[in-house]
């Protein structure tokens, strides 16, 4: 095996774009130009390393995110390729947020695409730099420039071409390396050999103009480059290498390639391009974290004490349970023990595994910069961190979009219901946006995920991995409640309770946050002398308690402001069971005069079909009570339409726009915000189950 190289020679990045772009078919180009499989697998035929599940080889389709360790030319680097599937974005900010550097993949016949922007967004939350790939040069439709220009115009973004096709469609053969200056053909059918060609005279001017173009936008981020040039003094590649490199782990520039990764071209440029534009984690400010001295930082660094990152839980049918970790400083070493420092539990590490997708290597120690999977931690999941025993740190947990459908499940046979409670918590324990409960009223369990194809693959899995059969129900919008007006209650609070008399009197308002889907906020104006602290935690306790389940239908309730007005206090007969009793009742009186009232997931839908049918797809839309935000023309004579539309009228979707543009329509959607149920509905969804 080869050798670990230093931290500067270690790259963390993921590859990451819209559903279909070829992520996961670059991933396997990868793997087989550096050495790490000896036939390229294929999306189509399901033979890629990568989507190793069974569902995503039937699917064609990313659903988990598998870690892959190669090298290339004495560097390693640790890959992560992500599902593009809106449903399975979990997937994305979780590796999002352990990576150092990313590859967006672009369609070069469709550029920006609806998930592209939501990745895009993600990554620079994070501040995550990136390197651009266009992707499928080889297609119809497909155009280098139109596809940048989306880049630039959707994204907001400072693409740089750094090269330029020569050819497009079934034309297209190679590029031009426009920092050397040189012409690049792919010569044999794997794509293993390319050469240097005589630059070809129809792509001269366009290329010469895209270099002068991209010299000029890499001076603009160095001064000392920026006057030379303008002195007229020639530049070399290196020096404009060394700027872009600045400039792109800076994040003001994303360097530009181009290619056709299922035809074998563009790929090994793209390598060379992560090793030569993207950042090592030494390039990286240094993670920070809460300790009991405050915020701290940990560097990059193997001698520092250990700090590690937990990014992702999966059940392997061979090793049990994997977590998957990245070490931001020190080093975890097999059979050492560490402190779970957000749980405050000891664990021990019984095995360290480096990852080739469904395969996997034991080794000894992973140092400062790595990302690795260990098995059997007990209670250690998604967003812990682990941190040396006597120098314990908390780096900052990663944040999930909250579920927007829910399912009722039950088992097909009685003996079958423990069983199937327990693969559920465990798929739980892997997918933080998957959530199970029990409904009190009617004892059904039910799951919540982010979409439909989400939860059928979970029911999937618990049917193969876990042997266990279960009845579903239909799909149901994860409404939430909320209150329009402010509501006040005085509520006081005498019954025995556990043989002894209870008393607490609690004054309680109620009314909208200033945004209706965020969180409950809890205040109180009552002076510490009249309420004791004690007491006032558990008004807020039996608040929050009861935030689970709202006053119309059941549903969770969000966007409140809550304030504790007044309380009184028997110093005989207070407690605090009393006081969080009292808060409860009066929570729930308030909101009932506060007018409650649901919210539902509003979708970003985006629909692209043949202008032939935009008046039928638009007409659709109109009746299920979308937004409609714009229209843009696409190549290939089709259309774009972009709207906001409510989930609870987007069920059977897929099937109504294949009958409707003749099966030639396609449609992505991801949740956006939570917005009021028009009145007219209210009653329809609450008394007639929509």
């Amino acid at each position: 095996m080869e050798n670990v190289p230093l931290l500067e020679k270690i790259r963390n990045i993921g590859i990451i774009a819209h559903i279909d772009a070829g992520k996961t078919t670059t991933t396997e180009r990868i793997l087989y130009y550096t050495g790490r499989t000896h036939r390229m697998g294929n999306v189509d035929e399901g033979t890629t390393v990568t989507d190793w599940m069974l569902q995503e080889r039937e699917r064609g389709i990313t659903i988990t995110s598998a870690a892959v360790t190669c090298f290339w030319n004495g560097f390693q680097i640790n890959i992560v390729d992500t599902p593009g599937h809106i449903d399975f974005t979990a997937e994305v900010q979780r590796s999002l947020r352990v990576l150092d550097g990313g590859v967006v993949i672009f369609d070069g016949t469709a550029g920006v695409e609806p998930q592209s922007e939501t990745v895009w967004r993600q990554a620079r939350a994070f501040n995550v730099p990136l390197i651009v790939m266009i992707n499928k040069m080889d297609r119809l439709g497909a155009n280098f420039e139109h596809a940048v220009q989306t880049i630039r115009e959707r994204l907001d973004a400072r693409p740089v071409p750094i090269q330029w096709p020569i050819g497009a469609e079934a034309s297209f053969v190679g590029v031009v390396d426009l920092l050397e200056w040189q012409a690049i053909a792919w010569t044999d059918e794997l794509g293993a050999n390319f050469r240097p060609i005589p630059m070809p005279d129809d792509v001269r001017e366009a290329a010469s103009a895209a270099r002068e173009a991209m010299i000029e936008r890499i001076v603009e981020t160095d001064d000392a480059l920026m006057e030379r040039y303008l002195e007229g003094e020639e530049l070399s590649a290196d020096e404009l290498r060394a700027a872009l490199r600045k400039a792109t782990i800076a994040g003001h520039l994303q360097p530009v390639l181009c290619g056709t990764a299922l035809r074998n071209k563009g790929v090994q440029p793209l390598l060379d391009a992560i090793v030569a534009y993207l950042p090592s984690p030494l390039d990286v400010p240094p993670v920070r974290g809460e300790t009991k001295k405050g915020i701290q930082e940990r560097p990059a660094d193997p001698a520092a004490p250990l700090a590690a990152l937990i990014f992702k839980i999966a059940t392997d049918p061979y090793a049990g349970r994997l977590a998957y970790f990245r070490v931001y400083s020190g080093e975890l070493r097999r059979g050492m023990v560490v402190l779970n420092a957000t749980k405050n539990v000891r664990e021990r590490i019984p095995k360290l595994l480096r990852l080739f997708a469904d395969r996997r290597e034991e080794v000894e120690v992973f140092r400062a910069g790595d990302i690795g999977a260990t098995v059997a931690l007990k209670q250690s999941f998604t967003g812990d961190t682990l941190s040396a025993v006597n120098a314990p740190i908390i780096l900052e947990s990663i944040h999930f979009p909250e579920p927007v459908i829910d399912v009722a499940v039950e088992p097909k046979t009685v003996a079958d219901q423990d069983r199937l409670i327990e693969a559920l918590e465990r798929l739980a324990e892997e997918d933080p946006t998957f959530r199970v409960r029990m409904n009190e009223a009617t004892g059904q369990i039910i799951i919540s995920g982010m979409g439909e194809l989400h939860l059928e693959i979970l029911v999937d899995r618990l049917l193969r991995e876990f042997h266990v059969a279960a009845n579903v129900g239909r799909p149901r919008v994860a409404y939430k409640e909320t209150v329009t007006q402010t509501g006040v209650a005085d509520l006081t609070f005498e019954r025995m309770l556990g043989g002894k008399p209870q008393f607490a009197r609690v004054k309680l308002e109620v009314r909208p946050a200033a945004h209706p889907d965020e969180g409950t906020h809890f205040a109180s104006v009552v002076p510490p002398q009249r309420l004791p602290e004690v007491f006032m935690a558990a008004v807020r306790n039996g608040v929050l308690e009861s935030l689970s389940s709202g006053f119309l239908a059941g549903y969770p309730l969000v966007g409140l402001e809550v304030t504790l007005l007044d309380a009184a206090v028997d110093p005989e007969l207070s407690t605090d069971m009393a006081f969080r009793a009292a808060g409860a009742q009066a929570f729930r009186e308030a909101v009932e005069q506060a007018q409650p009232t649901l919210l539902e997931p509003m979708m970003d839908l985006e629909v692209v079909a043949p202008e032939l049918f935009i008046g039928d797809v638009l007409g659709d839309l109109n009746a299920r009570g979308a937004r409609i935000q714009a229209l843009e023309p696409r190549p290939g004579g089709t259309q774009a339409v972009r709207a906001f539309v409510p989930l609870a009228k987007m069920f059977g979707y897929a099937t109504d726009l294949r009958s409707a543009t003749q099966g030639r329509g396609t449609f992505t959607m991801e949740f956006h915000h939570y917005a009021p149920v028009e009145p007219a509905q209210l009653d329809a969804i609450l008394y007639g189950g929509g």
